[in-house]
């Protein structure tokens, strides 16, 4: 215990309080452990020596990788071996707080004379030769490039920086800002994580509290689905450098204490004040530092969180105006709650109940990517998720729309299709249950056939004819104003401009085929709408809250319904239903093989609330 604490003052300004833990505090801290044990986040000691084993696998892989570059280059044999090649581990792992089934960011280091293409091509068939390699796909166009894959069951993020040095050597330390020198910003940026997860630790004065802090706001961000950097909420790095900046203001304070303090803060945090865990640093670089004063595009960051190594950049420009709203009110929601723990009146598992996302709406936007094999659906569908953001900024310049509330991943599936029709239809999001499963990490080259057999029993001819198509949905909330008082008539919301943009965007995409890749974008209607449906052919005798989501997003059992007397088409509402009267929504529905967009569907006034 005595090497987690640090007696200088850390942090940008002096801390908030000195104090200690109390008794209390102290047995708050233990039973939130004992949460987070319940929730599964801690690995079994097997599961740990496993990402030991696939990290010194990789290891070698990499050594090797530089090795046959080297060889290639006419290099001789005791040279191309002295090249070495190294592996850096970051984020979660890194950091000590990643759990059960969680990723693992790494960082492949190579001398100057591989090239980063190469990485993308060699090192790419390399991995796709190993056995234990699976759901393999490259994301060379990313703002930080990377290859995706599973690694004996384990996924991992990796990334390649090229040093502008002739030898890695085993002991290389990336701390040295030197190293930084004639790279460009990808590599910049790829070896940034390494440097910015290395550079927290060193910032944090308890490192013990720290790690059950930041378990927690992970679980709590996952929960809440308030976690995705790409899709414009924060990533793992910028939760941990709040955590890390919370226990900079209170060293001395147990996890339960940091915990509380982390939703007061930032909940009334004075956005886009930044949030910094040391002062800005130069050095040797002739690279952008982040400063709002000298550059504009600083200046729109909503929620300025700076890394602490050298060059600082901001780790949270993808975030939007409704995505910003939506954490403020979790952090709000957060903040009661803890209070509540904190006067021993809650418990911790009230803090980690799940979003409603799918029941908060009364409209969303989905936006289907498909294609026809798995290799080529994770590079598609990963395209589409790395543009998801510009379809939520164009939506928040949309009149009347007051939040487009994105969700935080795509669904995936695959569909087992008979017909072309079944398979148009799939690419559209209308599809069979019985023949349609969902897919995760680590389960994406599972074959159902077998399981297709035995319950619809298959004939001979539909199974060498059967065909699969692999989709992955993304979904937005949409939440419009409510009428003023005293105006009368249907409004319209158009989403024709915003949809028809977005999908030109990931069509100019170098890698597009309009043979084998699919997007559509539709309206579909929430839990909020209510419907009038018939409980028989010639009768209306309830109402049903009905989504047009898919079931099992929703859950059947949250569908409400009441009695209720029919109400001819031909008589007025009562008037508290007036205050859903239905609006028209012009909505494109794009078919996967044209562009065109038509009219969609309608949408009630009141686009429900944030969950």
């Amino acid at each position: 215990m005595s090497n987690d604490k640090k007696p200088e003052t850390l942090g940008v300004t002096a801390p908030i309080s000195l104090v200690g833990p109390t008794e209390q505090e102290l047995k708050l801290s233990e039973d939130l452990v004992k949460t987070l044990q319940n929730n599964g986040l801690f690995e079994s000691e097997q599961d740990a020596q496993k990402r030991v084993v696939v990290l010194g696998k990789l290891n070698l892989m990499v050594k090797d990788f530089v090795y046959r570059v080297s060889k290639s280059k006419g290099f001789p044999d005791s040279l191309a071996k002295e090249a070495g090649g190294k592996i850096f581990t970051f984020g979660s792992y890194r950091l000590g707080v990643h759990g059960a089934g969680a990723d693992i960011d790494t960082l492949c280091v190579v001398p100057k004379h591989v090239e980063r293409e190469q990485f993308f091509t060699i090192m790419y068939e390399m991995l796709k030769e190993r056995s234990e390699v699976t759901e393999l796909t490259s994301v060379p166009d990313a703002y930080v490039p990377l290859i995706k894959m599973h690694f004996s069951g384990i996924p991992i993020d990796f990334v390649c920086a090229r040093l502008a040095i002739a030898r890695v050597s085993d002991d290389l330390d990336l701390s040295d800002n030197n190293l930084l020198k004639n790279l460009d910003e990808r590599c910049v940026r790829s070896i940034n994580g390494s440097r910015v997860t290395d550079e927290i630790l060193r910032l944090v004065p308890n490192i013990t509290a720290f790690r059950t802090a930041l378990r927690t706001v992970k679980l709590w961000a996952k929960r809440r689905c308030v976690y995705s950097n790409v899709i414009g909420f924060l990533g793992g790095v910028a939760w941990a450098m709040l955590v890390a900046r919370i226990c900079q203001l209170y060293p001395n304070a147990c996890s339960a204490t940091i915990v509380a303090r982390f939703f007061r803060i930032l909940h009334r945090w004075k956005w886009p004040q930044p949030v910094l865990l040391k002062n800005l640093e130069d050095g040797p670089l002739q690279v952008r530092v982040w400063n709002p004063k000298l550059y504009p595009a600083d200046r729109n960051h909503r929620m300025p969180i700076i890394t602490p190594a050298y060059p600082s950049m901001c780790a949270t420009h993808n975030v939007t105006d409704s995505t910003k709203a939506i954490m403020l009110k979790e952090f709000q929601r957060g903040e009661e709650l803890s209070e509540k723990i904190m006067l021993g009146q809650g418990s911790w598992e009230e803090l980690f109940v799940k979003s409603d996302f799918f029941h908060a709406y009364k409209h969303y936007l989905q936006v289907i990517a498909t294609s026809d094999s798995l290799e080529t659906q994770l590079k598609w569908s990963g395209l589409v998720e790395s543009r998801f953001r510009q379809l939520v900024l164009k939506l928040e310049l949309v009149e009347m729309l007051v939040l487009a509330h994105p969700y935080v991943k795509g669904i995936d599936k695959v569909h087992y299709c008979l017909t072309e029709k079944e398979r148009v239809d799939a690419a559209r999001g209308i599809y069979s249950n019985e023949r349609t499963f969902p897919l995760s990490e680590g389960d994406m080259e599972t074959d159902h056939l077998e399981l297709i057999q035995e319950k619809t029993g298959l004939t001979k001819e539909e199974r060498e004819n059967i065909k699969t198509v692999y989709s992955t949905t993304f979904y937005v909330g949409l939440c419009v104003e409510p009428k003023t008082a005293g105006t009368t008539g249907t409004r319209k919301l158009d989403l024709v401009w915003p949809t028809q943009e977005f999908i030109k965007l990931v069509k100019t995409w170098d890698n597009y085929d309009e043979n084998t890749m699919k997007i559509t974008v539709k309206n579909v209607k929430g839990c909020c709408s209510q419907d009038v449906v018939s409980s028989n052919e010639n009768d209306s005798s309830c109402f049903v809250y009905r989504s047009m989501l898919p079931s099992d997003l929703v859950g059947e059992d949250k569908k409400l319904k009441r009695p209720s007397t029919k109400i001819p088409a031909n008589v007025e509402q009562p008037a508290k239903r007036q205050k859903n009267e239905e609006e028209a929504i012009e909505s494109p529905v794009v078919q996967p093989a044209t562009p065109v967009v038509a009219a969609g569907n309608t949408s009630t006034e009141n686009g429900g609330g944030t969950n």
